[in-house]
């Protein structure tokens, strides 16, 4: 049985109906890992030329929602971003405003690493 699982032009396949996440004909999405229910900003520069990025990872959201946040956030902070692998990155180092912005929204949210 030959399933695929992840596809660099489509990204994560829902594992039932095989048909990209977004796509996805059974709406049985994959399961959203809710941690421990902490929401954590990380600010990240390696392998990034010294352009730094943070990190928000522990999201309790999947899917249209995931990007919805994510759209919101980029525009709050006035700046670009993306979603890899259910991590929202926006560009530059917005983890004090980013940390304001959750806590309004009710998240319980930590600044994580350096």
């Amino acid at each position: 049985m030959n399933r695929v699982v992840y596809s660099t032009d489509q990204g994560r396949h829902c594992p039932d109906c095989s048909r990209p996440v977004d796509d996805c004909q059974c709406k049985k999405q994959m399961a959203v890992d809710s941690g421990d229910g902490i929401v954590r900003l990380q600010l990240q520069t390696k392998n990034r030329k010294g352009k730094g990025v943070t990190l928000i990872t522990g999201l309790p959201l999947a899917g249209a929602e995931l990007k919805k946040l994510a759209k919101e956030l980029k525009q709050r902070c006035s700046t670009g971003g993306a979603i890899k692998n259910g991590v929202v990155e926006i560009q530059g180092d917005q983890r004090k405003f980013l940390l304001e912005i959750l806590q309004d929204k009710g998240y319980t949210v930590k600044l994580s690493g350096g």
